[in-house]
């Protein structure tokens, strides 16, 4: 592992109880960071932090992103435990419904743009503000290759994933000057408890996505917590607004 210095950073990290926010935590971690977990699942949250315990100062608390009341709760929480927040891993989502847009329940579209783009939104504009005062913070949102292509039966969260992508050039274009970066990420299909769960219940959908990929298999946590650390570094200082495919070769634009 190549090291990455974050000693003496504070981070929040959503969707952290397990997949990539898990893996990000703890590289995080072991890069010297200090984390806040969040996520809607207490019980996940809290055997996730027991496992994270011996790499450094983790904490955590249950919040649904899609809350903005919650979330400006949380934000309060997580400063008043750690100090600040430097870091925003904005990692939380869902995936409901693969199905024909046709098919779609209105319950299903709302939920997947409130959680994967609303909730995007709601962290930002709790705690991008004190990192622009200090002049210095890393904002990180997770996106997807749906985002950029629009994978069949998947309509809302391409849509919403689709929004990520557009609000991060946004956000790094009003910052840029601020000393706080804002950057994407867009994975493909990976190993998280989340694609396994789709793929169980659409598998011709996600054999689908595999069969786009030219390495030919879907992607570890621990490679897009690799990229993460670096986007969350110093060394990472004259990138903003851009997205960051985690593709294996699917993405070459």
């Amino acid at each position: 592992m190549n090291s990455i210095d974050l000693r003496g950073r504070t981070a929040v990290v959503t969707g952290g109880g397990s997949g990539i926010g898990l893996a990000t935590a703890k590289r995080f971690l072991e890069s010297g960071a200090a984390v806040d977990l969040w996520g809607r699942d207490a019980a996940k949250l809290e055997a996730a932090a027991k496992s994270l315990a011996g790499f450094g100062a983790v904490s955590w608390r249950a919040v649904d992103v899609s809350d903005h009341t919650a979330v400006q709760q949380a934000s309060a929480g997580a400063r008043a435990s750690m100090g600040r927040v430097d870091i925003l891993f904005n990692n939380a989502g869902v995936a409901l419904e693969v199905c024909p847009m046709i098919d779609m329940s209105l319950e299903a579209w709302h939920q997947n743009i409130a959680i994967n783009l609303h909730g995007v939104f709601y962290c930002c504009s709790a705690l991008a503000p004190e990192m622009i005062a200090r002049g210095w913070g890393r904002i990180i949102n997770v996106s997807s290759m749906a985002g950029k292509d629009g994978n069949a039966m998947q309509s809302a969260y391409s849509a919403a994933k689709g929004g990520v992508i557009a609000f991060t050039k946004s956000l790094g274009k009003e910052l840029a000057t601020s000393g706080v970066t804002v950057n994407a990420l867009a994975p493909t299909l990976f190993e998280t408890p989340l694609a396994m769960a789709t793929m169980a219940n659409a598998p011709a959908a996600m054999q689908a996505v595999i069969d786009k990929i030219p390495m030919r298999r879907i992607g570890r946590a621990e490679e897009a917590a690799a990229m993460a650390a670096w986007l969350a570094s110093d060394d990472c200082s004259f990138t903003t607004g851009f997205t960051f495919d985690l593709s294996g070769g699917r993405a070459t634009y």
